[in-house]
């Protein structure tokens, strides 16, 4: 018997890939779009939650889109990875899943966001009640 080297089998990951190529820009894309449409149209909110003190208002607003990037970039790249794929066909259906479900998810995430910026507007109209000493 001869010394062999066993080489293990080589798994083609190229359709893995390729889907991983085409989703993460599709998913980043998509998180940085609705980011900056809702925090360019969150700062009037703001101005009003924190009556009319720009600098606050801006600061808290800029917070805000610093967490929601790295919730979403976070969850976008949680759901990334994959059992390898066979064919075109389950690229395509692994993809249409996760973007789909990210998207569902960036939306959920969108409008809890503006129920945050509703809820701060309701609190900031309401009058201060001192206690009484």
């Amino acid at each position: 018997m001869e010394n062999q080297i066993v080489v293990p089998e080589v798994i083609d990951n190229t359709l893995t890939i390729i889907m991983y190529l085409i989703y993460l820009p599709i998913a980043l894309g998509m998180t940085f779009l609705v980011a900056r449409i809702l925090f360019k149209n969150s700062k009037i909110f703001m101005l009003d939650i924190f009556h009319g003190r720009t600098e606050i208002a801006f600061a808290t607003n800029r917070l805000f889109e610093i967490g929601f990037y790295l919730l979403n970039i976070g969850a976008a790249l949680l759901i990334l990875s994959t059992y390898h794929i066979d064919n075109y066909q389950q690229m395509i259906e692994v993809l249409s899943s996760k973007i789909g479900g990210f998207s569902i998810y960036l939306g959920i995430i969108l409008f809890l966001n503006l129920l945050l910026f509703f809820r701060g507007r309701r609190k900031s109209n309401q009058p201060i009640q001192h206690p009484i000493q």
